[in-house]
Parts: C-alpha cells; sequence; structure tokens
C-alpha cells in the first residue's frame, strides 16, 4: 500500500524520484510549481529550487500500486468499444470521445458495478443518445492519486464477465426510408414537413426513396405504403393523420397491410405518436407535419430504428423517466443543425 509521508519542500532530492505529489507544491511568490498528481522525475527536481520552504506531502508507490493516469488509461481501455477513442488524461481524467457518428450505448448494469469499485469513477452520457464526432462521452476519474492494482484487475474482470463493452457507438447504417402523408396537409405545412424530412434523413445519411400524399382513405393509404414498399424502403414514416380518430385511415390501413401496432403514444409530450412494424419494416407515425419540424417523439425513436434497433415497448416506455419537455429531454434529440 502507497505510504503517505510530509518532507520540507526544500528537502526534495533525488530519494523521492517516483514519489506522487499530493499537494500542489508552491513558490516563493505563492505560484504552483508541481500540481497535485505529479511523479517525481528529474526535470521535476529543477523546478523544486524556487520552492517556497514549505511543508510538502508526498505519496511512496509500491509495486502493486497504479498512479491514477496508468490506472484511467486502463480503465478507458476495459471499457472502450467500437466508434471511441481514449484521450490523454487531463488533470487526472480521461476522457472518452466518439469517433463517428452513431447512438451511444452505454451498459447501465456494467456502470453500476464498476462504480462500486473502491477509488473508480466512470461517467457517461445517457444511453441511446445520437451523438457525433469529436463528442465527449464519457470520463474515467481515479478517485485517489494512486490505486492498488487489484482494483483496475477487478474492473477489467467486470467488463469481460459482461461479453460486451461498457460504451460503445453503433454506427447508423444506410437506409432506405418512404414517407407517406396525407394529402389534407397544406401547402406551407407540406413545404416544411418536406424540408424537416430531408433535413433529418440527410442528418442520419439516409435515402429517401419516395414521399407520398394519400387522400382521406383507407385503401388509397394501404396502396401508398405497398409501393414504398415495393420501392426498397426499410423504415416508413407516416404524417398528417389524427391518432385519436378511430376512423384514421392511416391506422385503418395497418391491419390490411400486415401490420402490429407496437405502442400507441409516448410516455412524453407525444400523444399523436405510435409505432408499427409490418415485417422488419417499422412504420413511425409522426403526430403532425407541423411538430416533426421540430423536436418530437419520432426523433426520439429514429435514432434507434436508424440504428438497426428493433424498438419494443419497454424501450418506448422508458422514456417516461425524463421525458418531461424541457432542457433534460432535448439532450436525447440528434443535433439535426449539423447538416444544414
Amino acid at each position: 500500500m502507497a505510504r503517505a509521508f510530509a518532507v520540507q519542500a526544500t528537502d526534495i532530492g533525488a530519494a523521492h524520484l517516483g514519489c506522487a505529489v499530493t499537494r500542489d507544491i508552491l513558490s516563493a511568490s505563492g505560484e504552483v510549481l508541481v500540481p497535485k498528481g505529479t511523479l517525481l522525475d528529474p526535470t521535476t527536481l529543477d523546478r523544486l529550487s524556487d520552492a517556497a520552504a514549505a511543508e510538502a506531502h508526498l505519496l511512496e508507490l509500491e509495486a502493486c500500486d497504479l498512479h491514477e493516469d496508468d490506472a484511467g488509461r486502463r480503465v478507458a481501455r476495459a471499457i472502450t468499444g467500437e466508434g471511441l477513442r481514449i484521450a490523454d488524461p487531463t488533470q487526472s481524467r480521461v476522457d472518452l470521445i466518439a469517433n463517428q457518428k452513431g447512438l451511444l450505448r452505454v451498459n447501465r448494469t456494467l456502470l453500476e458495478r464498476i462504480n462500486r469499485v473502491l477509488g473508480v469513477t466512470v461517467y457517461t452520457m445517457i444511453d441511446w443518445q445520437p451523438v457525433t464526432p469529436d463528442t465527449p462521452v464519457a470520463s474515467v476519474k481515479i478517485t485517489p492519486i494512486a490505486i492498488a492494482e487489484t482494483q483496475v484487475e477487478t474492473v477489467e474482470q467486470l467488463c469481460r464477465e459482461a461479453g460486451s463493452p461498457l460504451l460503445r457507438v453503433q454506427p447508423f447504417p444506410p437506409r432506405r426510408v418512404g414517407v407517406l402523408a396525407l394529402d389534407e396537409v397544406g401547402a406551407e405545412m407540406r413545404a416544411r414537413f418536406e424540408a424537416a424530412i430531408e433535413r433529418k434523413l440527410r442528418w442520419y445519411g439516409a435515402t429517401l426513396v419516395g414521399l407520398r400524399y394519400a387522400p382521406l382513405d383507407a385503401e388509397a393509404v394501404e396502396k401508398g405504403l405497398r409501393e414504398l414498399l415495393d420501392k426498397g424502403a426499410d423504415v416508413l414514416l407516416t404524417g398528417g393523420g389524427v391518432t385519436i380518430d378511430p376512423l384514421d385511415p392511416i391506422e385503418l390501413a395497418l391491419a390490411p397491410l400486415g401490420a402490429e401496432m407496437v405502442h400507441m403514444g409516448a410516455p412524453t409530450r407525444g400523444s399523436m405518436f405510435w409505432l408499427a412494424r409490418v415485417g422488419d419494416v417499422p412504420i413511425i407515425n409522426l403526430a403532425s407535419c407541423r411538430m416533426w419540424a421540430g423536436g418530437a417523439v419520432g426523433d426520439l425513436i429514429l435514432p434507434l430504428v436508424i440504428a438497426g434497433e428493433t424498438v419494443t415497448l419497454e424501450m418506448i416506455l422508458e422514456i417516461g423517466y425524463g421525458g418531461l419537455p424541457g432542457s433534460a429531454i432535448r439532450l436525447r434529440y440528434p443535433s439535426y443543425e449539423d447538416a444544414d
């Protein structure tokens, strides 16, 4: 176990090489000569010629100890999956940075287990959050300046047992998206709807295979959706319907199309939302075309669908925690402005 001891800063010499400084060592004028956490090496000793005559606190590491920077790097390597890079330590913190655009996945159970290891802390962005390249998504911080290597080995073992990394960025593969809206949508709203569709699909790198407008007729809607499927759409978006209307033509078209409803409504401001599936193709109802010009429930589900996730009822229900409209839920929306 590392041994802590005090010594006059002016007495620090070659015998103390390899020790860690646990408090800033100041100059006679009060400037920081050696910041806390520093491992003493010959270059550092040269700076101490200007040290104030004051007590310094040092930590003598044993062979079984790891400095916080080395331990942080090892924990970072253990938890990092695809689409991430590890930054150099900054003030004893090791950041994980997204290398690609995609969906951040966080194993929350594993995260809790890791944070139960004494002296190790890992903090992340939220699971299912869309991220862009160069976004910091997590940090590793070793609480003490030195930690027993066995503690880091415990984290590494937990990660091996989990069978998958704590963090990864799941890329957005190319998707072919078909869109159908009811043609009662006015010209101004239609223009906004089309602009929103184009901008958001461009952000994902998805291809629009067709955009159809259908009259208020279930057979016409069914025909339009089948045409989009025949064109190779692997995601369908619908808009302009009235979900609370039992005779809404988009909803009435689902049964003859062979689609099954996953869930209607969402535990946030989005009672007009629903998600259905025909075979492997998800159908996302975008509530009103006006709303989709901004952030809406569809913007929480679409990243999952584009990333290739099979969205379940349980995944939709999880939106309720933090689903109150405001700054918190905005963090979960893709940064579509990057597409402009």
